[in-house]
């Protein structure tokens, strides 16, 4: 069942948070899978166009058929590295790597199959299709695997754009977050602000916030309708607990498929 909340929050405000109550997961109910998960992005590879910045990720696209109730992840593309890539084009906005074509390795079959994932895929479609009349037209999405890691004292982690940013595409596109784990780290401050914020930082006296939290929570997240908000989430750095830390979450950007003739 659609969490009203939820809905009143993206429709009213263009943003929302949430956490396992409202995404319908009793507590601990879903360890297995959210083992599996954190498995994988524990061996995420760098990002290609960020050495040096101790960010790691995977990304692939899927399609949602609302009149059959079907996903279908899409292959991606033969790559002699990391087996296959998918694009990923983040828009004009993304002032870090403006009209570039880019490719990121694909998340692994064995991951496009769990359950808890497509729990999650499914949970943030059905937010959407409630909100617009899209019942007759394929979803696009875009699912994104990131983890910020840090070794040690002095190093940063930090996401990409490091600005105030929205995701690009159209009015009808939304970015779903959902935490996957959080160790022995500070920072990660995630801040929703206004559109005309883009390209600002939080603490800009210019930026017109309209939020700040940090997700601390396993599947603690929020969504953001990207046409009427911009986000930002702030670097991570080591705890004070022995060892490594890191950030992971995953990222769901949905939109109307447009086809290209």
């Amino acid at each position: 069942m659609v969490e009203t909340g939820v809905m009143d929050g993206l429709r009213e405000r263009g943003f929302v948070r949430y956490g396992t109550e409202r995404l319908g997961i009793p507590a601990g109910s879903a360890e297995d899978d959210l083992a599996r998960i954190r498995r994988v992005f524990a061996a995420l590879p760098p990002d290609p166009y960020a050495p040096g910045t101790h960010r790691f990720r995977r990304y692939s696209h899927a399609v949602y058929l609302p009149w059959k109730d079907e996903l279908s992840w899409i292959p991606g593309t033969p790559d002699p590295v990391h087996g296959t890539v998918t694009d990923f084009f983040q828009g004009e906005e993304d002032p870090a790597h403006p009209r570039t074509r880019r490719v990121l390795p694909d998340i692994p079959e064995e991951l496009r199959s769990n359950a808890l994932l497509l729990r999650l895929l499914r949970w943030d479609i059905e937010q959407v299709l409630s909100l617009r009349n899209l019942g007759s037209r394929p979803l696009w999405a875009g699912v994104h695997l990131i983890r910020l890691g840090v070794d040690g004292p002095g190093q940063n982690a930090v996401s990409t754009p490091d600005c105030l940013h929205q995701d690009g595409g159209s009015a009808s596109t939304f970015t779903f977050a959902h935490l996957i784990s959080r160790t022995n780290v500070t920072g990660g401050r995630n801040v929703i602000a206004t559109p005309a914020s883009a390209g600002l930082q939080p603490d800009d006296p210019w930026a017109d916030i309209h939020a700040e939290f940090t997700l601390t929570d396993p599947l603690d997240g929020y969504a953001v309708h990207d046409h009427r908000v911009s986000h930002y989430v702030g670097p991570v750095r080591v705890g004070s607990g022995p060892g490594p830390g890191e950030r992971s979450i995953l990222i769901v950007g949905l939109a109307p498929y447009v086809p290209q003739l």
